[in-house]
This record gives C-alpha cells, structure tokens and sequence, in this order.
C-alpha cells in the first residue's frame, strides 16, 4: 500500500473516530440532563408529609411560592393538599419547564 493509500485511510478512519466521540458525548450529555430531573415520586412524597411547609415547592424550583407556603403552613392545609392532588395528575411541573424524569 502507497504512503498516499496509507494516508487516505488514516484521515478516513480519523473522520470516524471523531464522528464516533461526538455521538459519545450527546448521548452521555443527554443522560446527564435526564439524571438531573425531578421526580415525580419524591415531589408527592414531599407534599404529603412536608406540604404546609412548602418543601415540595423548594424541590421543584418554586422557591418564592416555597417562602409563601412556609409562612402560611400551606394556606393551613388547602394549598398543600391542591398541591399534592396537582403533582398526582401531572399538571403541577418542575419551573425549568421539563417533564419529570420518574413518574407514577
């Protein structure tokens, strides 16, 4: 084989090697990503035995509604328990706008 084939080949499969690295390091940043999430789990837990606290609140990013339940004990109750019902069906969501990484 010629230096130019020899060349040829090691840029070709140095091509590759790169593509291959990239593809690598997507997937792993995307797993990261995932692994940062909130659960959902945790969050009705949290609500259920710390909810006129707010610590499902401070969990899921809302620190300022967080404040507010704490010196409310969670609007005595009702705002934890609503809360709690809303993390259940889904419709209350972490505040950086992503879907829960564990699910009922």
């Amino acid at each position: 084989m010629s230096k130019v084939a020899q060349a040829k080949a090691a840029i070709k499969v140095n091509k590759q090697v790169k593509a291959i690295v990239k593809e690598a390091k997507k997937n792993n940043d995307i797993a990261g990503t995932a692994a940062e999430g909130k659960s959902q789990i945790i969050a009705a837990v949290l609500a259920f035995v710390v909810g006129v606290l707010g610590i499902h609140r401070f969990y899921l990013g809302y620190t300022g509604i967080g404040i507010a339940q704490l010196l409310t004990l969670g609007g005595c109750g009702i705002w934890a328990l609503i809360d709690l019902i809303r993390i259940i069906i889904g419709d209350l969501k972490p505040k950086d706008g992503g879907d829960y990484t564990t699910k009922f």
